[in-house]
C-alpha cells in the first residue's frame, strides 16, 4: 500500500490545483486557528477501546465479555473482535504512532474480562491476588509506563460495552443490583493498581446508548429487546419496556458508588478525577411550532437528562418519570444524596444532529419503550448505506454549530460542568483510501466550533478525535471506519497507514496555523512522500 501513497498525493494535486485554488469551507464557526488559541492546559488526543482494538481474545486467561458473545452471535455477519487490530501485541507500535502524531492525551478502556478473568469469584473473596498481579503486569501496566515516558496523558474508561460474560450468565448482568457491587470491586482494583499512572477515569462509555442499544433496541451488547422494538434484529429475549430503565438505574448506582470509593480511598493520594460518558446529539425542532419545541426538550431530557439530571440534581427529569411511570425505578433518599454531585466531569461523544418532531400518539400505546415514552420522532440527514442487516451511516453532515450549541446547553442547563469531548469524528466506508478529505473537513470545522464555545465560556477541558485506528465498530464492524490511521486487515502484520487526517491533526498539534481544509498543501505533500 505504501507505494500507492504518492499516487494519492498526485491525484489530490490534479484535483485541487494550486494552494490559491483550494476551496474554503465556512460553517458559521471560526475558520482560522492554531493550537495556541486553546488554553495550555487543554488537551487534544484520540482514542480506542479494548474490544475494538486489542484482539488476543483468549490469551493470558482473558474470558469472554458480553461484546464477544454478541459478536459471535452473528450480528456482524461473521465479523468479530477476536483479532481486531491486534493492539494487545502491537501496543508499543501504537504508542509510537500516538507520539508521532503529536497527541497530548490518549483515551482507551481496560477490559474487565482481561484484567480479572475467570478468577473473578476468588477476587470477590480476596483470594487470587497474586494471579491478578500477573495479569495486570502482562496487560496494562507496560502500556501505561510507556505512555508516561512519552508524556502522553492517559484517559481510561472502565466499562466500554464489555461486562464479563460470566456475570451476565451468573445473575443477568446490569439487570441485577449485584452488578453494582461487582463493578465497584473491579474499579477498586483499577484505582489501586493504576492510580499512580491514571488521573482521568470514566466509569461508563455512552451509558445512555448502552442502556438503549443493549436493553431496548438490541443493537449492542448484550442484545436484549422485545418485539416490536428491535432495531434490525429479531428480539428473542428481554423486555424493552422496562429493562433499559432498570439497567440505567444500576449503571448510575455503580457509577456513584465508584466515585464515592475513589474520593474516600484514592483522591488524597492520586488527586485524580472520575466522570461518566454519554452520547450527546444536538436536537433541533423540526418546525418552530410549540409542539416540536417541547418535543425537542423531551429528547434532551430522555437522552441527556436521563443520566445527567441524577448526577446534578439527584433525580430523573420529571417528564421521564411521568411518561415511564412505574417502569423506571426510584432512588431512595440516601441513593439520591449519594448520586447528586458524584462526578468530576462529563464525557460527551458527539457526531451529528437530529431534527425532532412531536409524536404524541406514541403515549397512547399501552406497550411502549423509551423512545415511545419520549413521544418524539428523530430525523437524521445522514448518508446511509445498506449493509445487508442494518443501515449504516457512511458520512455525517458537517454541522459544527451543533457541537457549539450542545456545549452551550450543557453550560446553561447543568451549571457549566467540566467537559471532555471523548469522541468526535467523521464516518466513512472502509475502502482503504488514505485521502479522507471529508474527515479533514469535519475535524477542521468541529474544532473551530469548539474554540468558539470556549470563547463563549464553555468549561470544556479536552478533545479526542475518534478514532486513532480504523477498528471494530459497534455499528458496522469492519464495514465503516473513523480512524486517523488505516489498518490493512488483509496484511498479516495489520500494518497501520496514516491518512490525510492524521497529517492534518499533526500539523495542527505542532502549532501551525490552519485555515482551509488543507492548511499547508506543500507541508502535507512532503509529509506523505517522505514517510512512505
Amino acid at each position: 500500500m505504501s507505494n500507492s501513497v504518492p499516487l494519492f498525493v498526485l491525484s489530490l494535486l490534479l484535483v485541487i490545483g494550486s494552494y490559491d485554488d483550494v476551496q474554503f469551507f465556512v460553517y458559521g464557526v471560526v475558520d482560522e486557528y492554531r493550537r495556541d488559541d486553546f488554553p495550555a492546559e487543554f488537551v487534544f488526543g484520540s482514542g480506542t477501546s479494548a474490544y475494538q482494538v486489542e484482539g488476543a481474545v483468549l490469551e493470558d486467561g482473558r474470558s469472554f465479555s458480553i461484546w464477544d458473545t454478541f459478536a459471535h452471535s452473528g450480528y456482524y455477519n461473521g465479523a468479530n473482535g477476536d483479532v481486531a487490530c491486534d493492539g494487545y501485541h502491537k501496543y508499543k507500535e501504537d504508542i509510537k504512532l500516538i507520539a508521532e502524531t503529536g497527541l497530548e492525551a490518549y483515551r482507551f478502556s481496560i477490559s474487565w474480562s482481561r484484567l480479572i478473568p475467570s478468577i473473578w469469584k476468588r477476587i470477590r473473596e480476596c483470594k487470587g491476588l497474586t494471579v491478578l498481579q500477573r495479569f495486570h503486569q502482562q496487560a496494562y501496566r507496560p502500556w501505561l509506563n510507556i505512555t508516561k515516558l512519552f508524556g502522553i496523558q492517559p484517559h481510561v474508561t472502565l466499562h466500554h460495552d464489555d461486562l464479563p460474560q460470566i456475570l451476565e450468565d451468573e445473575y443477568g448482568g446490569w439487570l441485577s443490583r449485584k452488578s453494582v457491587k461487582d463493578f465497584v470491586a473491579y474499579a477498586d482494583v483499577c484505582f489501586r493498581e493504576f492510580g499512580d499512572r491514571v488521573l482521568h477515569w470514566t466509569s461508563f462509555n455512552e451509558a445512555n446508548v448502552f442502556a438503549l442499544g443493549g436493553y431496548d433496541m438490541g443493537f449492542s451488547p448484550p442484545g436484549r429487546c422485545s418485539s416490536p422494538f428491535g432495531f434490525f434484529i429479531n428480539c428473542s429475549r428481554g423486555d424493552s419496556t422496562s429493562e433499559p430503565y432498570l439497567a440505567a438505574h444500576h449503571l448510575l448506582l455503580a457509577h456513584a458508588s465508584a466515585v464515592r470509593l475513589y474520593r474516600q480511598k484514592y483522591k488524597a493520594i492520586h488527586h485524580g478525577f472520575v466522570g461518566i460518558n454519554v452520547l450527546s446529539y444536538w436536537f433541533e425542532p423540526y418546525t418552530n411550532t410549540t409542539e416540536d419545541v417541547k418535543a425537542t426538550q423531551r429528547a434532551n431530557d430522555f437522552y441527556l437528562g436521563w443520566f445527567l439530571n441524577p448526577l446534578v440534581n439527584g433525580d430523573y427529569p420529571e417528564i421521564v418519570k411521568k411518561n415511564a411511570g412505574n417502569r423506571i425505578p426510584a432512588f431512595t433518599k440516601l441513593e439520591s444524596e449519594r448520586i447528586k454531585g458524584s462526578f468530576d466531569f462529563f464525557g460527551i461523544n458527539h457526531y451529528n444532529n437530529f431534527y425532532v418532531k412531536d409524536n404524541p400518539s406514541s403515549l397512547e400505546t399501552n406497550i411502549r419503550d423509551v423512545n415511545g415514552d419520549m413521544a418524539a420522532t428523530l430525523i437524521c440527514t445522514c448518508v446511509f448505506a445498506d449493509s445487508g442487516s442494518e443501515p449504516l451511516p457512511t458520512q455525517f453532515p458537517v454541522t459544527p454549530s451543533g457541537l457549539q450549541n450542545l456545549l452551550n446547553y450543557l453550560k446553561e442547563e447543568y451549571g457549566n460542568p467540566p467537559i471532555y469531548i471523548h469522541e468526535n469524528g467523521q464516518v466513512q466506508a472502509r475502502n482503504g483510501t488514505l485521502m479522507d478529505i471529508a474527515r479533514v473537513e469535519y475535524l477542521h470545522a468541529y474544532i473551530g466550533a469548539l474554540l468558539d464555545a470556549l470563547r463563549n465560556g464553555s468549561n470544556t477541558r479536552g478533545y479526542f478525535a475518534w478514532s486513532l485506528l480504523d477498528l471494530f465498530e459497534l455499528l458496522g464492524g469492519y464495514d465503516i471506519g473513523y480512524g486517523l490511521y488505516y489498518v490493512d486487515l488483509d496484511d498479516k502484520d495489520l500494518t497501520r497507514y496514516p491518512k490525510l487526517s492524521a497529517h492534518w491533526y499533526t500539523n495542527f498539534l505542532k502549532g501551525n496555523n490552519v485555515t482551509p481544509i488543507f492548511p499547508n498543501l506543500n507541508l502535507i505533500k512532503h509529509s506523505f512522500v517522505s514517510s512512505h
